[in-house]
């Protein structure tokens, strides 16, 4: 029996799982951040290791002895052959570590290290081919063609890109509710919401919270509810926002559709983050937007999760 890891490590968790070559789960452990960009090596080889640890804990259950033959590792902030180099040096550290309870025979190229695009990809559909629409915190669109062609647009952080991301969703309702008090744009319901919200004795105290208390890119991205809530109440101006977040993500997804795709080509493309499942139907219009011009894509919600993803190109490895 084969037995693999498939791990996706993110900007707010880190998931782990265990499977046998029969594509079964027999174990799965959490932990923290593994976005090594952010938070440093030292925190990252902390989190894989306790989301290994949990996982094998999970195991113990089932059998006492587990031999891994491969690792998959999809992790956020990894694009650069210098980012990979890094990685590798932290999956030596574990394999030298005395602290998972683990038997290490895993050949060189069975470790392999990748962006968490393409494990969201494989996760979402349960195969390699298709396109991945991750929209949450930040947002990036990622393609991978029969052909193993593989096209990524966006995902270049809050400052360059993130377009369609909850972060770029709830500073354009910031931005929107600010321009209406001061009398350059139209009224809107945002001012209270974000008022209430927050508990500001006036709108103005947005610069205290988002300036002074030193407010990071996750807990402005926690606002974008407040924008999702008034669309799907009626305000045109969060509606607004909402229809130009789809556009965005519309346009990002056409690019890789055009770059590998065929323009008939029956694909799917699953759609995965936190800003899919409000209540303005921003899922509902991105599908509509995006039938409209590629009739042939179907847009679903993901079958499994990234870690399973992980999992399953892990025991491509054996095939």
């Amino acid at each position: 029996m084969s037995y693999v890891l498939g791990i996706d490590g993110g900007g707010s968790k880190t998931v782990c799982v265990l499977m046998d070559d029969a594509r079964q789960v027999l174990g799965r452990g959490e932990a923290g951040a593994s976005n090594y960009q952010s938070i440093g090596i030292e925190a990252t080889l902390q989190s894989i290791q306790s989301a290994i640890h949990a996982t094998i804990d999970e195991t113990r259950k089932i059998t006492n002895t587990v031999k891994i033959e491969a690792i998959y590792l999809g992790l956020a902030g990894i694009g650069r052959a210098a980012d990979i180099e890094v990685i590798k040096g932290l999956v030596e550290e574990l394999q030298n570590s005395k602290v998972l309870p683990i038997i290490w025979d895993v050949k060189p190229s069975n470790i392999v290290i990748c962006n968490d695009a393409l494990v969201a990809l494989v996760g979402g559909i349960g195969h390699d081919v298709g396109i991945v629409v991750a929209a949450g915190t930040g947002s990036i669109v990622f393609g991978r063609n029969h052909q193993g062609e593989t096209k990524r647009v966006g995902g270049w952080g809050y400052i360059l890109g993130d377009e369609g991301s909850a972060y770029k969703i709830a500073v354009a309702g910031m931005q929107a509710a600010l321009k209406a008090y001061d009398g350059r744009e139209k009224q809107t319901s945002l001012i209270k919401a974000f008022k209430q919200h927050l508990n500001l004795a006036s709108i103005e105290d947005l610069i205290e919270v988002i300036y002074r208390q030193g407010w990071g890119v996750k807990q402005i991205a926690a606002l974008a509810p407040i924008v999702d809530f008034a669309a799907a109440s009626g305000d045109e101006v969060a509606n607004n926002i909402i229809d130009d977040a789809v556009q965005e993500l519309v346009k990002a997804t056409s690019t890789v559709i055009d770059a590998i795709f065929s323009y008939d080509s029956v694909l799917e493309v699953v759609t995965t983050g936190s800003v899919w499942r409000g209540r303005s139907k921003m899922h509902e219009r991105f599908q509509a937007s995006i039938i409209k011009k590629f009739s042939s894509v179907q847009v679903i919600f993901p079958r499994y999760e990234p870690a399973y993803g992980a999992g399953l190109l892990a025991l491509q490895k054996f095939k």
